[in-house]
């Protein structure tokens, strides 16, 4: 059974139904006017958390997985659709009573109680030393059980922080491509030529050696250079990654809550 002293333990906890399916997520919890237990947890369901429902919460347990109510959660789906504003009108109430098939106080009221009401009505009309009296404190929560003279507002903050996150990588890739170089080489080679040279003194024993009238050859071999061409393979770069930091400004937003008092009929003449 969930006590006011567990609530803290509520407020946030996954809702799971009675086959062990989540509903959603704890957000509020409501209390009972005249016992001070709890008695309703609204359960923010759908995808994004937007919806909230009513979840009866006075036979639920605070289990190692969440808080586990005993309805299902078709049945929190189909709930009446009633907005959380801090109090649930008797209206209200019996229509959740009736879609959960439960009574509306599962334990009777005892002699004891019913006076307890009429003695809390005679109290609000009254002074308030007698009010003082009762609860301790001049004032008392009428949503609730009293725990001081003062109610806490609370507002959201944002927090703006930074995270590092992957956005993106970049990868360094070599390939192999073809392409045709053109260079001019020079090269020789031998033609022949016929020399001639008239007979002299000086060449006629030469001329004479051998017979008069005979057939003769001579040869000479000739050469010539042939363009020839070798690749190699040389380094002529080195290439490499890396990173560097560039900060710049970015505009964030984000909606707030906070909240505001109102009171009726009183004029607030010391707010601060």
């Amino acid at each position: 059974m969930i006590g006011t002293e567990t609530l803290d333990r509520v407020i946030g906890a996954d809702v799971i139904d009675a086959d062990g399916n989540k509903i959603g997520t704890a957000s509020e919890v409501f209390l009972d006017d005249q016992s001070g237990n709890p008695e309703w947890v609204t359960v923010k369901t759908g995808m994004f958390g937007t919806k909230e429902s009513f979840v009866p919460i006075r036979d639920a347990d605070l289990t190692g997985d969440g808080l586990r109510v005993p309805v299902s959660k078709d049945a929190v789906k189909d709930a009446p659709r009633i907005d959380s504003d801090g109090h649930l009108s008797p209206d209200e109430e019996s229509q959740l009573y009736r879609h959960y098939n439960m009574t509306e106080n599962s334990v009777a009221r005892t002699e004891t109680d019913v006076t307890r009401t009429e003695t809390t009505t005679g109290v609000a009309a009254g002074t308030t030393d007698t009010d003082a009296n009762r609860h301790g404190t001049v004032g008392h929560d009428t949503s609730g059980p009293t725990t001081d003279d003062a109610m806490t507002l609370s507002e959201e903050r944002v927090n703006v922080g930074t995270q590092n996150v992957e956005t993106g990588r970049a990868r360094l890739r070599k390939y192999v491509v073809t392409e045709n170089v053109s260079e001019t080489v020079p090269v020789s080679h031998e033609e022949v030529r016929v020399e001639r040279e008239p007979i002299t003194d000086a060449n006629r024993g030469n001329a004479l050696d051998g017979p008069a009238i005979s057939e003769e050859e001579h040869e000479v071999t000739l050469h010539a250079e042939r363009p020839v061409v070798e690749k190699e393979a040389v380094p002529v770069e080195r290439v490499r990654l890396d990173k560097e930091t560039v900060t710049e400004q970015q505009q964030v937003s984000e909606t707030v809550r906070k909240e505001q008092v109102d009171t009726d009929e009183v004029t607030d003449t010391n707010r601060r």
